[in-house]
């Protein structure tokens, strides 16, 4: 099959924040196996010191591995556990780097991560923290688990999804990049399917939204969509135009949290 993505990507300091501490990135390039996508969100942690500076530190690693580093892993021959264990490297490595750079700078800071690559109908995921993946197609389905103690109490049947969404621990989280000697990135794979679409997402993106809205915001305004390789820049542009209208939406909602996603639509163009 040959895979081709179209992407757009919006992020919003809010309606309370001085700072945007969200980074994120989205890239698509040729590569020996096709084209691949490669997307990255992270949050760097809200009321601790830099957390901006943590955030992009982060995005600026995986994406100079996208670039760089990618096309000699396929060169050399990929494997899902080749993948998996490089990413954990990785998320080390930037971990370790924060974690002296604060101590330099005594100054706290920290960030999520979560990573997506999309390569030949196949999705590979680096997660830590609370931003969220989900995709669309047929239905919607949210890949990505909250790694914080509201979403564990719920999976272990301590507390009910309702009581998670107000409990004042809500933000707390496991884990996350500078903060701890270790991270241990969730790593998840799965195939794709034409005309999917894939949100990726900060979580102030998503406190306001059901996931109903979601889906139609994200997902049921694009379906009707001429998806032709040669209209991809117009098609991106209605993309970018429809996050902006969604975040302009969440802030009218009384958001206080920075907003930001980014949409990945995958089509087979064989047919």
């Amino acid at each position: 099959m040959k895979w081709h993505y179209t992407v757009a990507a919006q992020s919003d300091v809010g309606t309370t924040k001085a700072v945007n501490q969200d980074s994120l990135t989205v890239k698509v390039a040729n590569t020996i196996c096709g084209e691949a996508a490669f997307a990255v969100m992270c949050d760097g942690m809200g009321g601790l010191e830099q957390g901006e500076v943590a955030s992009a530190s982060v995005v600026r690693a995986y994406e100079q591995w996208f670039l760089k580093d990618l096309p000699h892993l396929l060169a050399r021959g990929f494997s899902e556990e080749i993948l998996k264990q490089v990413w954990y490297r990785l998320a080390n490595d930037c971990n370790a780097q924060i974690k002296d750079y604060s101590k330099e700078q005594n100054a706290a800071m920290g960030t999520t991560l979560t990573a997506m690559l999309l390569l030949e109908g196949r999705y590979y995921i680096s997660h830590v923290g609370d931003c969220r993946i989900y995709v669309m197609g047929n239905g919607m389905e949210q890949l990505t688990s909250d790694q914080t103690y509201v979403a564990r109490e719920v999976a272990l049947g301590h507390m009910t999804p309702e009581q998670a969404q107000t409990d004042a621990r809500r933000n707390v989280l496991l884990q996350c990049i500078g903060t701890v000697d270790s991270v241990k990135p969730d790593f998840l794979m799965g195939d794709f399917y034409d005309d999917d679409t894939f949100l990726v997402c900060s979580d102030g993106f998503r406190h306001k939204l059901t996931d109903v809205e979601l889906y139609d915001y994200c997902h049921t305004t694009l379906e009707g969509m001429e998806w032709f390789v040669e209209n991809r820049l117009n098609n991106s542009h209605f993309m970018n135009g429809r996050l902006r209208y969604i975040m302009e939406n969440i802030k009218a909602r009384g958001e206080r949290d920075n907003i930001s996603a980014i949409l990945v639509k995958a089509v087979n163009t064989n047919d």
